[in-house]
């Protein structure tokens, strides 16, 4: 019994000592910048958006070029088993008389001309300058303009989700690690009670009960440092996941907390209305339904264009050698003009769908814009009485120091006003960041300069 209880005071004293102490082995610090930085270059996702960028791009390039003669060059080489022959009878020109008993027959015998040869070759050039299709060319072009600004604000959407997502992570794991101190601090009180009691109980002042209270509190510090060390293995999991950077290898930098006064809700939704990324899908998703309505309009168009071009052949007697050409080219499928109509008729609903859409949009910017301020507000009044409960925890604990110092407390009331402090220490770290992520959200709906 006295070995286990040697124990427990070994353990209390190492806890006291150590608490607080720095780690000898200086590990890197990883600021939040840092973070953000890593997970815009190494994140997959962004990379495939500006993938899609390119592509889109190059989609327009091609629409363009549509609007530009199209040239087209063909040869063909044939071999004919069998060449045809022009066969004229003998006497089919009628007949020639010479005298009273002479008549020559014209032809005076069956003639045989080949009208072509076995080895027949043509080559050619044609180009087409399409006419009407230029207009519905036109709103096709833009309408690929329109998918790059789409693209490009989906990939600036990504962005932002990836930057708040780190915050979050950053922020959670920095909330964690105060956490992990109030739990220590707990840990180290409930250990040095335990062995108050321990030496109690060989004295016969205390009885079991309080031993066995005693050990289920350390048991549940323990249990929660469990948890907090599962949940921080889960963050640091999930920013390697998003950074490409072995966040267990850094020691996180704090991060400065900036107090700025939030205007009134209202002041942000002008700059959120022109350049939420949200909102500006929204509407260039109407854009890009009114632009397929124009197209689809523009299809009632016959396709009118100029032709012009040159063919050589050899082998055929009955067509030139050289033939240049020119003219115009009509073309019109009368069966698009029944089916172009359901298309209208589709693209108005989307066009209806994407105003919905717009409208939700707006809405929900809004919203979102009135609770991220609420939630400034809120948070800041947190901070502030998180602040007074740190002081109070603070003064209570230099209290206990100088009875300590003067031989009036033991080592347990150090202890449990340092876990207080530690407690206070937590809540206020943890106002402090819900007020930065909130500023944060409001920075990402209104794109302002709220953090940086």
């Amino acid at each position: 019994m006295k070995s286990k209880h040697i124990i427990y005071l070994i353990t209390a004293l190492l806890l006291v000592l150590l608490g607080g102490r720095p780690a000898l082995a200086q590990q890197q610090t990883l600021s939040l910048q840092q973070a953000i930085d890593a997970a815009l270059e190494n994140n997959h996702l962004l990379k495939a958006r500006s993938l899609q960028i390119e592509e889109k791009k190059a989609k327009t390039k091609e629409d363009m070029i549509k609007k530009y003669p199209a040239i087209t060059l063909n040869s063909t080489w044939q071999y004919n088993a069998n060449v045809g022959e022009l066969v004229i009878p003998q006497g089919s020109f009628g007949a020639l008389p010479l005298g009273a008993n002479t008549v020559i027959q014209l032809p005076d015998a069956n003639k045989s001309f080949e009208l072509g040869k076995h080895h027949n070759f043509n080559a050619g050039a044609t180009i087409y300058q399409p006419l009407t299709q230029q207009a519905k060319i036109k709103t096709g072009i833009e309408l690929s303009k329109t998918e790059v600004r789409i693209a490009e604000q989906e990939k600036r959407k990504a962005a932002q989700q990836i930057e708040q997502a780190v915050e979050k992570l950053f922020f959670g794991m920095l909330i964690n690690s105060k956490k992990t101190d109030e739990a220590k601090a707990k840990l180290e009180l409930s250990t040095l009670k335990l062995y108050d009691v321990e030496s109690a109980l060989l004295s016969g002042k205390t009885i079991n009960l309080s031993r066995e209270g005693l050990q289920a509190s350390i048991a549940d510090e323990e249990q929660e440092l469990l948890k907090l060390t599962i949940q921080r293995e889960d963050y640091a999991a999930d920013l390697k996941r998003l950074t490409g950077l072995e966040v267990s290898l850094f020691s996180l930098d704090s991060v400065e907390l900036n107090m700025a006064e939030p205007k009134a809700a209202s002041e942000y939704q002008f700059p959120a209305h022109s350049g939420g990324a949200d909102l500006q899908l929204a509407g260039l998703n109407v854009s890009k339904t009114r632009l397929a309505i124009k197209a689809a309009k523009q299809s009632y168009l016959p396709d009118v264009g100029i032709i012009a071009g040159y063919t050589y052949q050899q082998g055929n007697i009955l067509y030139p050698s050289n033939n240049p050409f020119a003219g115009l080219n009509f073309k019109w499928n009368i069966q698009d003009l029944f089916a172009n109509k359901q298309v209208l008729n589709q693209r108005s609903l989307q066009l209806q769908q994407a105003k919905e859409n717009e409208a939700h949009a707006l809405e929900q910017l809004n919203a979102d814009i009135e609770k991220a301020v609420r939630k400034i507000h809120q948070a800041e009044s947190l901070i502030h009485a998180a602040q007074k409960v740190l002081n109070f925890r603070a003064q209570e604990l230099n209290i206990q120091l100088d009875k300590r110092a003067a031989g009036l407390n033991v080592p347990a009331d150090v202890l449990s006003a340092r876990s207080t402090v530690a407690k206070a220490e937590a809540d206020l770290y943890a106002a402090q960041l819900n007020y930065r992520l909130a500023q944060s959200a409001l920075n990402l709906l209104t794109e302002g300069d709220i953090l940086r």
